[in-house]
């Protein structure tokens, strides 16, 4: 390759990589086929990321972390070369992006995982140890992945072993019987506790899959139940009991969402923890109830989100809902799940931020191995899983999205455990028998964001191509960070220009199928 610059420039072939590696520990591989490849950790070593020193690349220095279906994890190299025109033999046929700091959009909030029954049953399973190990490459902040936000189901769910709420008593109207399960004290607290104590920025949000059955109009767990209108302010009253308790262990609740997936309840046959509501009596509930009772509370900056499911019921839910004003105007965010995003563009995104710009968008669970046509609900290794994660998240932060959550932190090789068999694959897998952990490639698509765009980063522009997929921020530190995945079967020529520094450009050879985070110094004089 040629590698002649006019100018300032940076050229960054695969070879490269090797250049300088940081002092972070090493992925150990391990391969369960043809191209899938996890690292494994134990309880005395896991592969980590240091912080860089110094954390804004010096002047004309650019870090670029890359994890490639051909087996590299995070590698990261670093230029000590100064930004200018490329000259390259194969720039001519190169993908183009350009950057422009000058466009903003949203401000990020964070990345995060959930704290599922089945995930602390997982991680229980583990050496002290090695539990800690593998909360911290989560939710450390300078070895791990840097995990700003974590989700705690309110009660069971159908990744539990059991069907519970916390008032599983008939007619308990004064809520005397209301207890936390021993689920939260085993399988919950303690891990939240920890991800806390590593890094106190971590925000939390909760969501109730069901009311207890009998506050439902179908007495039941599952299937076609709403709640009963007469229990309305029970309800809220059971929510806020819950925030109560989590407080009284230590932890406070950053938001709740007004109820897990509700169009659950109107699938025939599904067996999901679930309570139904339409987009009228959600408002009714949240204006006239739940949202002056948690305002009256020690709660009352706990915030409400709407929907917490599919995003195929944009915007019409959302504008159904806010139609009560007083619900609208408790309501901070809109809450969004992944599961039917093959069937609506992500344009819907768009609209419900055009309609309701005062309300962020976050999305709040996305797993792979969920399709109920899918045999193998986990895939070891899967590098196609990683990149349908990669390139959703790209695409959420193109259209809105404030943060990105996976779905449960943790499961075993079968996908579990899971009290209806609805298991699903998840970005570490645990192996009791060896007292070890897999990271899998979804893990690394995760990372490529959360450990470098901190909260109070804000979205800028870039372009992007068909086989090229990018999306920009500048950090509260004023770095810019560049994320793109190559969709391409072989390496690919990118030239990654300022639109506000004529001639300023970083040239990348990026690997087949990769993951790349770059990263460079804001050069202030480009917004002024």
């Amino acid at each position: 390759m040629d590698t002649r610059c006019i100018g300032w420039c940076i050229i960054l072939p695969i070879a490269f990589l090797s250049a300088h590696r940081g002092k972070g520990n090493e992925c150990v591989p391990r391969s369960f086929g043809p191209d899938r490849i996890v690292c494994v950790c134990n309880a005395t070593y896991c592969d980590t990321t240091p912080d860089n020193e110094p954390k804004i690349p010096r002047n004309g220095t650019v870090y670029w972390y890359v994890s490639s279906k051909e087996g590299l994890r995070f590698s990261r190299s670093e230029a000590a070369a100064a930004f200018g025109s490329c000259e390259n033999g194969k720039s001519r046929n190169a993908a183009t992006l350009t950057v422009d700091v000058t466009k903003k959009y949203q401000t990020i909030l964070g990345f995060g995982g959930a704290f599922t029954d089945s995930a602390g049953i997982n991680l229980k399973k583990l050496s002290e140890a090695t539990q800690d190990q593998l909360i911290r490459s989560y939710y450390d902040p300078r070895l791990g992945s840097r995990y700003l936000l974590g989700r705690i189901p309110i009660g069971g769910t159908d990744f539990s072993t059991r069907a519970y709420t916390y008032d599983d008593h008939a007619n308990d109207v004064s809520l005397e019987r209301f207890a936390l399960a021993r689920e939260d004290y085993d399988y919950k607290i303690p891990y939240i506790k920890k991800a806390i104590e590593l890094n106190p920025e971590v925000r939390l949000l909760s969501a109730a899959w069901s009311s207890p059955a009998w506050m439902k109009t179908n007495d039941n767990i599952n299937g076609h139940g709403f709640l009963k209108e007469e229990c309305y302010q029970i309800y809220s009253d059971y929510l806020v009991k819950f925030l109560d308790e989590y407080k009284k262990n230590g932890i406070d609740v950053w938001a709740v969402s007004t109820g897990n997936e509700p169009i659950n309840a109107y699938v025939p046959f599904e067996r999901i923890n679930t309570m139904g509501w339409t987009p009228k009596t959600v408002g009714k509930w949240v204006g006239d109830n739940f949202g002056p009772t948690l305002a009256a509370s020690r709660h009352n900056e706990t915030r409400i989100l709407a929907l917490d499911d599919q995003r195929i019921e944009l915007p019409w839910a959302v504008e159904g809902m806010f139609r009560n004003e007083k619900a609208r105007n408790y309501t901070a965010g809109i809450a969004v799940h992944w599961y039917t995003d093959s069937f609506i563009p992500a344009t819907v995104l768009d609209r419900t931020h055009a309609d309701f710009p005062d309300k962020f968008i976050l999305l709040t669970e996305a797993c792979t191995g969920s399709n109920k046509l899918e045999f193998e609900k986990v895939l070891l290794g899967s590098w196609d899983r990683g990149q349908e994660y990669i390139l959703s998240i790209v695409e959420y932060m193109n259209h809105w999205a404030v943060g990105w959550m996976d779905w449960n932190l943790a499961l075993d090789k079968e996908g579990g455990p899971n009290w209806i068999s609805n298991f699903a694959d998840s970005p570490i897998i645990v192996n009791p028998e060896t007292d070890e952990f897999y990271k899998q490639p979804m893990y690394y698509a995760l990372k490529h964001f959360s450990r470098f765009v901190d909260r109070g980063s804000v979205r800028i522009s870039i372009t992007d191509t068909d086989t090229v997929k990018a999306t920009a921020f500048v950090t509260p530190a004023n770095q810019v960070v560049a994320v793109l995945y190559n969709k391409n079967d072989r390496p690919t020529n990118v030239v990654l220009n300022d639109a506000n520094n004529r001639g300023n450009s970083i040239c990348l050879e990026l690997p087949a199928y990769s993951m790349n985070t770059v990263i460079y110094a804001l050069v202030q004089t480009s917004i002024n």
